[in-house]
């Protein structure tokens, strides 16, 4: 009975959609109060039945209902319960149905919290939002229904992927897809303000608090992801440039150009046009991430599904509203004139610089991804595009960024002097000079890649602070302690975002740089030195999980004859998907991870084993999380609420045209 409650709901949901679609956006040409004030109530109708409908596909994971097709295809009753949960995303059908009801989420808390914006926005902004619901309704309904129940139930389930029996990768999903449902709030007000011709300061202030939103989550999401294949595939890497992860990437590159160029928009009414273009590319990128994810034709080890006729959908999707809002755009494109004017040095020139290389290195990673399947249509070969590619394109731009930005965040607006701005950079610029060349002069024999991200870290996370000291004025030491303990939250954030993204450099480039890998058959009882680490493989022994076999192997590591650690890595099956995996064991350590992963027996009677060092690997994601906390800081800044100040620049219910 939930279960076709759950049905009917998530069909009830559609058709609200469809209601919120129609009604506000003729009510909002035609003036008409009552028909925009429909949109609100549609808004927490929709998002109240698509959650009834979602948590009655999740009873179904929880008790087990085997009679449910998904049920049975992607859990098992010896499952621990947090994967019988995380199953219910961990599959296609599923994961689409979490995808509509965060949109809809989206939509209520914009019809919630948007009580500063005009009638007619709020109403655009809320119909066009609906449309996208609308769409993926469809899809679910008629392609990928999750609520599809089997004639003759099994007295067991198929069991989910073992890949994504794993807690980093059971919150994984639901961040990302945070992230890339919370640009749909960005399209849809680029959009609806498209539709009425008007972009300005204050549409500038009401598109940041969601894109941050949106920004913050999809860092979250990516950073656990990376932390997930590194120790969860056991090939020691944290970023593979799988298409997968560079779907995520993608629109996480093109948001945080879009926070920084409606900044520009609110304080001086310049890049308009920009703007809106960002805004659009920004939610389309995370459509073809979508496409990419679940059409199958680009080959990933977690991807979704592997259905081209269902890909040919969402391209259709994707086309359907990428489309149309360009087209609307190309339309526009006259009524967004800049009113800001600005000289080549200045804030607005160092954002330009900023929005171009994250644009550009987008483009680069979007090329990389799609090229393997146009080289397959077009011209019948198949090419594979590795991490060689992309380390060596990507890199420059980041690089660059990372360059121009302290200086850029310290440039005045409209006009500025580069030697004034760098007075309080020349500290920070020689220390990080000092830093690269002691690491230069330390290391024998290795690239120059280990010096170039000890600079850049510096002069990322000094610069930094240098702004931070910089706000707090002149005077006694005391009353500018004082006075940086009161400076907004949205200072504090872009600090921390700023340090985080110095902090995430410095970890991958010392990685990369300074990493050890040793591969070799280890006899039980003996032991061998890896870079004056002592490995001794202890035992090796057969261990019976919840719902898996494991071979375990038990491995000191010693130091200077005293025992760092003891590890054991696995080497799981799971009997009901007939699937292995790796477990690596790591220790972990704040200057460096001990990384072993246990491999086949060998016809000597000995067992593969891998050791890897990785210096500063826990930087990369400590940098992440500190980007994300410096988001979450400016949105909790009262001045980036959601509509903050939009009373002032339209009265509320007043018409904008």
């Amino acid at each position: 009975m939930i279960i076709e409650l759950g049905h009917f709901a998530l069909i009830l949901a559609a058709v609200v959609a469809c209601v919120q679609t129609v009604v506000p956006l003729v009510g909002a040409h035609n003036r008409w109060t009552g028909w925009m004030a429909l949109a609100q109530p549609a808004a927490t109708a929709q998002f109240v039945l698509v959650a009834a409908s979602f948590f009655a596909l999740t009873y179904a994971f929880v008790t087990s209902d085997f009679s449910l097709r998904l049920v049975t295809l992607n859990s098992h009753t010896l499952k621990p319960m947090i994967y019988k949960v995380s199953g219910v995303w961990g599959n296609h059908e599923g994961s689409l149905l979490l995808w509509v009801m965060i949109l809809a989420g989206f939509g209520a808390s914009a019809a919630w919290f948007g009580q500063g914006l005009p009638a007619t926005l709020r109403a655009r902004v809320l119909a066009v939002q609906a449309s996208v619901s609308v769409a993926f309704y469809a899809f679910i309904l008629f392609t990928s229904n999750p609520f599809l129940r089997l004639e003759t139930p099994p007295m067991n389930g198929q069991d989910l992927n073992p890949l994504l029996q794993d807690p980093g990768l059971a919150f994984h999903p639901p961040f990302l897809y945070l992230g890339y449902v919370g640009l749909s709030m960005a399209f849809s007000f680029a959009v609806a303000a498209l539709i009425e011709g008007r972009v300005d300061a204050a549409w500038g202030r009401w598109v940041r608090p969601w894109t941050l939103a949106a920004w913050v989550f999809l860092t979250i999401g990516i950073a656990l992801g990376s932390w997930w294949a590194y120790y969860e595939l056991g090939w020691g890497g944290f970023w593979f440039w799988d298409p997968v992860e560079n779907a995520s990437f993608m629109p996480w590159l093109l948001a945080a150009a879009l926070l920084h160029s409606a900044i520009v928009v609110e304080k001086r009414e310049a890049l308009k046009s920009w703007t809106v273009l960002l805004a659009i590319l920004a939610f389309g990128f995370s459509l073809i991430g979508t496409f990419i994810v679940r059409s199958g034709v680009l080959t990933s080890v977690h991807a979704f599904a592997n259905d081209p006729d269902r890909g040919v959908l969402i391209l259709l999707i994707l086309a359907i509203f990428l489309g149309g809002a360009l087209t609307l755009y190309a339309f526009r494109a006259g009524s967004l004139e800049a009113r800001g004017v600005f000289s080549m040095v200045s804030r607005e020139s160092a954002l330009v610089v900023n929005n171009v290389l994250l644009a550009v290195s987008c483009f680069v990673v979007f090329i990389g991804t799609i090229w393997p399947l146009v080289a397959e249509m077009v011209f019948q070969r198949v090419v594979s595009v590795g991490p060689h590619f992309f380390d060596a394109i990507f890199t420059p731009f980041m690089v660059a960024l990372a360059a121009v930005l302290p200086l850029g965040a310290l440039l005045p607006w409209k006009r500025a002097k580069v030697d004034r701005a760098m007075q309080p950079l020349w500290g920070i610029l020689a220390l990080s000079i000092a830093g690269g060349a002691l690491v230069w002069s330390l290391q024998t024999g290795k690239s120059i890649l280990a010096p170039l991200g000890f600079i850049l870290g510096i002069w990322v996370v000094g610069g930094a602070l240098a702004e931070l000291v910089t706000r707090t004025g002149r005077g006694p030491l005391s009353s500018r302690l004082q006075r940086l303990t009161r400076l907004p939250g949205a200072d504090w954030g872009k600090a921390l975002a700023h340090s985080g993204l110095g902090v995430t450099t410095l970890g991958i480039a010392v990685l990369i740089a300074w990493k050890v890998e040793d591969i070799r058959v280890a006899q039980i009882g003996q032991g061998y030195d890896v870079s004056g680490y002592e490995i001794t493989l202890r035992d090796v022994s057969e261990v019976e999980g919840p719902n898996y076999l494991s071979t375990m192997a038990t491995i000191d590591i010693a130091r200077d004859d005293r025992l760092v650690a003891t590890l054991q890595p696995e080497k799981r099956i799971y009997p009901v998907a007939g699937m292995p995996t790796t477990e690596a064991a790591i220790d972990n350590g704040v200057f460096r991870d001990l990384y072993l992963v246990i491999g086949d027996q060998q016809a000597n009677g000995g067992w593969a084993v891998r050791t890897y060092i990785k210096p500063l690997a826990n930087w990369i994601w400590a940098g992440c999380m500190i980007m994300a906390l410096g988001g979450f800081l400016s949105l909790m800044d009262r001045r980036h609420r959601v509509a903050a100040g939009a009373r002032k620049a339209t009265p509320q219910g007043v018409p904008a045209e």
